[in-house]
């Protein structure tokens, strides 16, 4: 693992430990199946949220987001993470977190709940800006 030091003394980057077993499931199950076996596995809920919204089902789409944040924000907590920092999308374990990040800022932009849409967008912009730059266009 490659660290980088921080000149402006904020937290180091924090990175995911990757779930092997639910990675693997990921091509050959749906993502229904693949949150089911391992529920604290945020890609498969942010796989969930897009596919709802992408069929109109925004608030499906907003449950399986909030699902996956908050199994995200747990997971990065045990890793070290202290409620700000880096959350690099470079680091693959990281990217359902942010994914559920992103899904759940435009499922609530679509339900009207505004202050929870922008905040979600700017957590995402404030963890990486090359999630944010990934994800919000």
């Amino acid at each position: 693992m490659e660290t980088h030091k921080n000149l402006l003394g904020g937290p180091a980057p924090t990175q995911l430990p990757e779930n092997e077993a639910a990675k693997a499931m990921v091509g050959s199950s749906t993502p229904a199946e693949v949150a089911a076996a391992h529920p604290t596995y945020s890609l498969a809920w942010a796989l969930l949220a897009e596919d709802a919204f992408a069929g109109g089902r925004v608030i499906e789409s907003y449950a399986y987001a909030r699902t996956g944040y908050h199994r995200g924000l747990d997971a990065l907590r045990r890793s070290g993470w202290k409620g700000h920092g880096p959350v690099p999308w470079s680091h693959e374990a990281n990217r359902g977190f942010l994914r559920c990040l992103a899904a759940l800022a435009r499922a609530a932009g679509e339900i009207d709940e505004k202050e929870e849409h922008e905040r979600c967008w700017q957590f995402l912009r404030d963890s990486s800006d090359e999630a944010y730059a990934q994800l919000k266009g």
